[in-house]
């Protein structure tokens, strides 16, 4: 008898924090996505310990067409992808014969841009704890929050994932620890340097109600003294974006997309940007930065030799009269 489906699981998800070393999140990620696999393999031919062998190109297109009816493109594609890493993993380990995947055509794909700020709107954005009705000390976190999102432009899950111990005062900058442990190094502006003054002044005042215990590694704290989720920061950032921009679907990661936009329009070199926002190809830094027509039309006149008055002139003067 073969191995069931929950044995190969677990033991790929063991593989990924073991020997990948990959992010807790992306660990997380991988087995809800085996595991919503496993669910509807489970449900659709009712057996109790689905085997791993039960998983073939026909059951993926059926569970693909089941996700479709809730789910976006690039959803899809996101978890058909998953399904081939672990059957390329298992095929490797030499539990699977093949890899059932690599015969399901993936999703087609829009070429849709992640949503972004304009620089004014970012800075109404950032701005608006500022006005907001709440404790001081709470104001004082949510501007660093914001400050760090766009004017550093790091990704939700690398923001939650700070400790005190990441911030270099002295340096001006952040030690981020990105996909795959990646470490970089990102500077800190004089906003976010003010902003995490005052945040440090305050920060002991997130604490626990009852017991009065504080993480004493995380930089940004929930109001029991834990260090704040994803999930909090999410509802932070449309909170702010509603009240800032009128963006109450704003998401932490428009943020990241407007600062490298925003760098980018101030002439910011793409490399700089990639290493700026961890990228570990330059082609994904250049899906996320873009220019509008305007600022591209402004430049062609900066720059092009047709576009500048009177560089036409040898051409005009050269005519046959």
């Amino acid at each position: 008898m073969g191995m069931s489906l929950d044995a190969a699981i677990e033991r790929f998800v063991a593989h990924l924090r073991g020997e990948r070393r990959l992010s807790p999140n992306t660990v997380l990620a991988y087995e809800r996505d085996l595991t919503q696999l496993r669910d509807f393999l489970q449900q659709r031919r009712q057996l109790d310990a689905p085997q791993l062998v039960a998983v073939d190109k026909l059951l993926l297109r059926a569970w693909l067409g089941h996700l479709a009816r809730e789910l976006q493109p690039e959803s899809i594609a996101r978890k058909l992808a998953c399904v081939r890493t672990f059957f390329r993993y298992l095929q490797r380990d030499g539990t699977a014969p093949d890899n059932p995947a690599e015969w399901v055509d993936t999703p087609k794909l829009g070429s849709r841009l992640p949503a972004f700020l304009s620089a004014h709107s970012a800075a109404q954005v950032v701005e608006a704890p500022a006005s907001t009705p709440m404790a001081a000390t709470v104001r004082a976190r949510d501007a660093l929050l914001l400050e760090l999102l766009y004017g550093c432009g790091v990704r939700v899950s690398e923001l939650v994932g700070l400790d005190i111990a990441s911030i270099d005062v002295r340096d001006e900058s952040l030690r981020v620890v990105g996909k795959g442990n990646k470490e970089r190094r990102v500077p800190l502006g004089r906003p976010a340097l003010r902003a995490l003054s005052e945040y440090l002044g305050v920060r002991s005042s997130f604490c626990h109600p009852k017991t009065g215990a504080i993480d004493p590694r995380a930089l940004l704290l929930n109001q029991r003294g834990g260090r704040l989720g994803v999930r909090s920061v999410q509802k932070l950032v449309h909170r702010y974006g509603a009240l800032g921009a009128g963006r109450a679907d704003l998401h932490p990661h428009a943020l990241r997309h407007s600062c490298a936009t925003h760098m980018l329009e101030g002439g910011a070199d793409l490399r700089v940007i990639q290493e700026f926002l961890g990228h570990s190809s330059l082609s994904t830094t250049q899906r996320y930065t873009h220019l509008s027509l305007q600022q591209l039309t402004a430049s062609y006149d900066r720059s092009h030799p047709l576009a500048q008055h009177g560089t036409t002139n040898g051409r005009a003067n050269d005519h046959h009269e």
